[in-house]
C-alpha cells in the first residue's frame, strides 16, 4: 500500500506520514523505542519488509519475511493503540500495544504484544516479544 506524505500516518501518531515514520522508513535513526514501534507498524502498512528486516536485531532477525502471500487474501491493517513505553535501562526499553488487522474479508483480529527494544550506536531495534 502506497501513502501520500501529507495522508495521516498509519502509526496514529496524528501527524503527516512525512513527518513521522517516512523519515524513519527513509534512514533516519528513530529517537526511542516508541518511535521505532510505531514505524515498525507503519511498515507493515506500507509492506516495506526491508525495513523491519533492518530495523529487526540481528539475534533474533528472520532469515526471511514474506508480509504477503501473493496467492492469499491481503492483510488490512485497522490501526495502533500503545499501551504504555518504558525505558527499563539506558539503552533498553518495552512497549506494549494492540495493534488490529483484518485478513481479506474475515473479521478483524487484536494482536497484543509486550515489545522489547535495545540501542546499539545510536540505533534501536525490535529484540523480541515477551510473556
Amino acid at each position: 500500500m502506497q501513502i501520500l506524505p501529507a495522508s495521516p500516518c498509519p502509526c496514529g501518531s496524528g501527524s503527516a506520514y512525512e513527518k513521522c515514520c517516512a523519515r524513519w522508513h527513509a534512514g533516519a535513526a528513530a529517537p526511542d523505542a516508541e518511535a521505532l514501534m510505531r514505524s515498525r507498524y507503519s511498515a507493515y502498512v506500507v509492506g516495506d519488509a526491508a525495513y523491519l528486516r533492518a530495523t529487526w536485531h540481528i539475534t533474533t532477525r528472520p532469515g526471511t519475511l514474506e508480509l504477503e502471500d501473493p496467492a492469499g487474501p491481503r492483510t488490512h491493517w485497522l490501526g495502533l493503540e500503545v499501551k504504555a513505553h518504558r525505558a527499563t535501562g539506558e539503552d533498553t526499553a518495552e512497549v506494549r500495544f494492540v495493534a488490529r488487522y483484518r485478513v481479506g474479508g474475515g473479521r478483524a483480529v487484536r494482536l497484543q504484544e509486550h515489545s522489547r527494544f535495545v540501542r546499539e550506536q545510536g540505533r534501536w531495534y525490535y529484540l523480541d516479544a515477551i510473556g
